[in-house]
């Protein structure tokens, strides 16, 4: 695809006048009939829209590896950094921006069926990406057979995604059998555990397990939640069937007796009772704790007595953490603790939501960077590798936020800039001096409670 054909400001152009046109002006009259033809035309849009997208990504990796090539970089680091730049241009974390790379070239080699049919509307970008998944296993002949089949026909017309995904499935099975069983060998291995954060201070434990093993360890529980019932237990199976996964895990004999290892951050103000500012748990990115939940979770520290220590965050006037207190000079184990806390355990990278798996300089350490606050961020993996690529630069920058920001420049000279999370902040006016703003509690049962301004 040619990028000299349209520009940047083109499309930009034409999104302003599709929402200028979208509302109707004056007395003008817009009939519920002509509402519904616009909702699917736009749709059809959307995903014409992503079918350049992918076409854009696959050129643009090509030609950062054409570059690499010439430069001399080893073929396995060749293109490294570019799915990271695509997560920046579409706002999206380059673990989804990686995924949709590998679609793009998907589209382009295997799939020239379903790329016409994004490009036509018929299919929307979640939707190719399951023809993806589905068919991923074979190779690229039978590959391209049942994607002419399926999306080059009117099979895919009506069809839900749950169906389509099943009707790949049964193709793929019939078309190569060998490679559905090397598949399921491979997803074996995948098996994992997850937890991620829901509403009202709830959370999903998740786990990807061989179906087999799933279906057993789920009839295990529905099988005990039935006897407990039936005794005359008077919680619901869905409750009897969480308590007793939390009570098989831990070895506890009740669910609401496992201890935990958190680190709650919540401004003195609300610890006090006289604020109502949540809390948030570093170790859980997203999770928000109410002002009154995160103060019945210490006071219950503070019956047990088992609190064992304090630790003072500091902030300055406009609310930046600056420093904190620890019972050894502040060595890199206490600034691993100070920027999981700054930055709330979420990646730096703008849109990314993964975890932090590194502490990063952002003036590299082998050009002279320091191992300060300053010069040091919390990211994930896959983003502190990204990071590394050739025309990556990063910066501290000090702009009106009063927060720690990093400016990132992509090799194509797009800049972005990541601010660090605001700390809970107190109601009262910030003094002029910087002020002891947070409480880390350690209790001996393992429930360790942080507060922060």
């Amino acid at each position: 695809m040619s990028a000299g054909l349209l520009d940047a400001q083109d499309v930009r152009r034409f999104r302003d006048d599709v929402l200028a046109a979208a509302r109707p002006a004056g007395d003008e009259v817009v009939t519920d009939a002509a509402r519904i033809d616009l909702i699917a035309e736009a749709e059809k849009l959307k995903s014409a829209l992503c079918a350049v997208q992918a076409e854009l990504a696959v050129d643009l990796d090509a030609s950062v590896r054409s570059r690499d090539a010439r430069q001399g970089v080893a073929p396995e680091r060749q293109g490294r950094g570019v799915a990271a730049q695509i997560g920046l241009a579409r706002q999206e974390s380059p673990h989804r921006a990686s995924m949709l790379l590998g679609l793009a070239k998907d589209l382009a080699t295997d799939l020239s069926c379903t790329h016409q049919a994004l490009r036509e509307g018929r299919l929307n970008e979640f939707r190719a990406q399951v023809v993806a998944r589905e068919s991923g296993c074979l190779g690229r002949e039978s590959r391209a057979v049942i994607d002419e089949e399926v999306c080059g026909t009117e099979v895919i017309d009506g069809l839900g995604t749950g169906a389509l995904a099943g009707e790949i499935r049964k193709r793929v099975a019939r078309s190569d059998p060998a490679a559905v069983a090397r598949r399921k060998a491979k997803a074996h291995e995948a098996r994992r555990v997850g937890i991620r954060p829901t509403e009202d201070t709830m959370v999903y434990l998740t786990g990807l397990l061989p179906v087999a093993q799933g279906v057993k360890a789920f009839a295990a529980l529905t099988k005990e939640a039935a006897r407990l019932i039936s005794e005359g237990d008077t919680r619901t199976k869905g409750q009897i069937m969480a308590d007793l996964l939390v009570e098989r895990l831990t070895g506890q004999t009740h669910a609401a007796d496992v201890g935990l290892t958190v680190d709650l951050v919540l401004s003195d103000e609300t610890l006090l009772g006289a604020g109502h500012a949540p809390a948030s748990l570093p170790q859980l990115p997203g999770c928000v704790i109410p002002a009154q939940i995160a103060r019945e979770l210490i006071a219950h520290a503070l019956r047990a007595k088992t609190i064992s220590f304090i630790r003072n965050l500091y902030a300055d006037p406009s609310g930046r953490l600056v420093a904190m207190t620890s019972r050894q000079r502040f060595a890199p184990d206490g600034l691993a603790d100070f920027l999981a806390i700054r930055d709330q355990g979420i990646c730096r990278t703008p849109w990314c939501d993964a975890p932090i798996r590194h502490i990063d300089h952002i003036d590299p350490h082998a050009a002279g960077g320091q191992t300060t606050d300053d010069n040091t961020q919390g990211l994930c993996q896959a983003c502190n590798h990204a990071k590394q690529a050739d025309g990556w630069t990063q910066t501290t920058v000090h702009d009106d936020s009063g927060r720690h920001t990093v400016e990132t420049t992509t090799p194509t000279g797009h800049r972005h800039r990541s601010r660090a999370p605001a700390p809970p902040t107190p109601a009262r006016a910030p003094s002029a001096r910087p002020r002891p703003a947070v409480a880390y509690y350690r209790p001996a049962f393992d429930l360790e409670y942080a507060a922060a301004a």
